[in-house]
């Protein structure tokens, strides 16, 4: 799909309410179709300041571009829909590109990349209450546990107290948690830990939060060792999705790890951004349609 910039901005220069309008006549759909599994474009990377994909250190960055990516990702069979930010939402709305697709927002995306503040990372996005207005249908939010950092003690407060804001008004809600370190040889950078014992923490520290988790799904990486994910996922009974992260190259090798963890019971499906929407050959169609094959 080519996307008319000019158009674009003239209807949000002008017509800023149309932005709501188009989300009230929104077709919607269950949050699980007949498949019973889940297929999500996630695309909320840019508003934590997390531009790059690869050595292209900003390759998320033309906003036409990658509104012409996530077009043709959603328009391919079997793509259930699409994880953003509100810009980016409301572009794709005025663009007609949510018709009958699941829509979930990106909640906290405060803990800038590379701040100092990185892991006290407050709900800058989407609210519960803005949810429900538009009519979207779930959430997502990130957990990143540092034992060393009070700021994710901040996180964790604010996290429970979203899912419960989000059960209240029975809008699932997808939490995203790590442990992880500051890398004293990186700079700094927050690494997160795919060990089995850390993924697996981090799931039961996830799932306990708020006073419910009926409306709670989890969004999982892949362990360093995909064998032991089996183990891993027995940590809980929530509804889980696996995240796809920046796989690089090696595209294959990621396809061969997402393939064995959907085999597991509590899987339901994937969500993945940068690694389709930015495959290393540049064939976006032949990337997403590849992951749908694996549901």
């Amino acid at each position: 799909m080519t996307v008319d910039l000019a158009r674009l901005v003239r209807v949000r220069a002008r017509h800023p309410e149309a932005v709501a309008e188009a989300a009230a006549r929104r077709v919607r759909r269950p949050l699980l179709g007949d498949s019973g599994r889940l297929m999500i474009v996630a695309a909320d990377h840019p508003a934590r300041g997390a531009l790059a994909v690869g050595d292209r250190p900003l390759a998320m960055a033309n906003r036409l571009d990658l509104l012409e990516r996530l077009c043709l990702a959603l328009s391919r069979p079997g793509v259930d829909g699409v994880l953003a930010t509100a810009d980016i939402l409301d572009d794709l709305l005025l663009l007609g590109a949510l018709e009958g697709k699941v829509v979930m927002g990106s909640m906290n995306r405060g803990g800038l990349a590379g701040a100092t503040f990185e892991l006290d990372d407050r709900f800058t996005g989407h609210r519960p209450e803005d949810l429900a207005r538009l009519g979207f249908d779930a959430g997502k939010l990130l957990l990143r546990i540092d034992r060393a950092d009070p700021g994710s003690l901040t996180t964790l407060v604010t996290a429970a107290r979203t899912i419960d804001a989000m059960a209240e008004r029975r809008l699932p809600v997808f939490v995203e948690p790590f442990l992880c370190h500051r890398d004293p040889d990186g700079g700094g950078r927050v690494r997160n830990d795919l060990s089995a014992e850390a993924v697996t923490t981090s799931l039961a520290i996830a799932s306990g939060l708020a006073g419910t988790s009926a409306y709670t799904w989890l969004k999982v990486p892949v362990t360093d060792d995909p064998d032991d994910m089996a183990r891993v996922m027995e940590t809980t009974t929530l509804p889980a999705v696996l995240l796809g992260g920046d796989v690089g190259a090696d595209q294959d090798t990621a396809y061969e790890k997402w393939r064995g963890a959907l085999r597991l019971p509590t899987v339901q499906g994937l969500v993945v951004g940068r690694s389709l929407l930015y495959p290393a050959d540049g064939d976006v169609a032949a990337a997403v349609d590849t992951a749908v094959g694996l549901l």
